[in-house]
């Protein structure tokens, strides 16, 4: 067996996963950071304190659940994303740990970005990993509460991809909006799973148009007019439906864009508010494109584990 540990210390999540390249299996285990009641965030501090006490309970999790290893590399996630100058505290407790285990194993050890491991465990998710060994490029979304990034992914030979963000949002992100409207509505953060579920209910949808300049979006406006439609007194499952059409709009006419100046390229779409089903089933009717499961979308180790199997010329 060889076998590929990924680690990620994310701002919501502890991760950690095992790449297995002989079969192409994967596991993975993470847990949540706490968040108090009606809070939209954690201090990173507090992300460290607790990324520092749960890893090392996720990684005994993962030896029962992976048995024997038979480790070939170590890979965290050391930045957010990958640009000059990205860095975010709570990274620093999975860096940390991967040279420590590193150094103790005699193991090669690599680091890549957040953003890099949740374009490939997107990848992996949807079959398309050999888009890395290909010479032309591909788009990649990567829409989470940090992000609303549209990425050109260019294959690399030594380090994977490189990763150019072409567009964003110029305000509010997707999942900063969801949360936010989540907490309106009188949920518990992270809301996407709670804002889905309200939505499947919903019997009203409003007419959404994206505001864009250029392929860049603006979100702002969203969270405004949720509030004004629950001062007006509309259902909570309307309210979801509203907030979850206006994202998926936003994001297929950023789409749309895109492939006016990448025609024919493939979209691959990452991070957690696109393991919302409804945004999936309607993005994957109008482009030929690809999208990570649920338990691969959100934040997870999948991808940076993987990302140890390239380097070695095993994927």
């Amino acid at each position: 067996m060889r076998d590929f540990l990924g680690i990620d210390t994310s701002n919501y999540t502890t991760s950690c996963a095992i790449f297995r390249a002989d079969t192409g299996e994967l596991f993975q285990q993470k847990k949540l950071l706490p968040v108090k009641k009606g809070e939209l965030g954690i201090r990173q501090s507090d992300a460290v304190f607790h990324h520092t006490k749960q890893l090392p309970e996720l990684m005994e999790s993962l030896k029962k659940q992976t048995g024997v290893m038979s480790l070939c590399a170590i890979t965290a996630s050391n930045a957010p994303r990958t640009l000059a100058g990205s860095y975010m505290p709570c990274f620093t407790v999975g860096e940390t740990c991967a040279r420590t285990l590193g150094a103790v194993t005699n193991c090669e050890t690599y680091f890549t970005s957040h953003q890099i491991g949740h374009v490939l465990a997107a990848l992996y998710s949807a079959d398309m990993l050999k888009l890395i060994h290909s010479d032309k490029p591909f788009l990649a979304f990567h829409v989470s509460g940090g992000t609303t990034d549209l990425l050109l992914c260019t294959p690399d030979a030594e380090m994977v991809l490189d990763v150019k963000e072409i567009a964003s949002s110029l305000d509010l992100k997707a999942g900063q909006a969801v949360d936010r409207v989540g907490l309106m509505l009188g949920l518990s953060f992270p809301c996407g799973k709670e804002l889905e579920k309200l939505a499947d209910n919903a019997d009203k949808h409003y007419k959404c148009k994206a505001v864009l300049k250029d392929m860049n979006c603006c979100l702002s406006g969203l969270e405004n007019r949720c509030k004004k439609l629950l001062d007006d007194g509309e259902t909570k499952e309307n309210i979801a439906a509203y907030c979850i059409d206006f994202i998926c709009e936003t994001v297929r006419s950023m789409t749309e864009k895109a492939l006016e100046r990448y025609p024919d390229s493939y979209v691959i779409y990452a991070g957690g508010v696109m393991s919302n089903i409804i945004i999936r089933n309607r993005l994957s009717k109008s482009f030929r494109a690809g999208f990570a499961e649920p338990e691969l979308s959100c934040d997870n180790a999948a991808g940076v584990a993987i990302y140890g199997a390239i380097r070695k010329g095993l994927v």
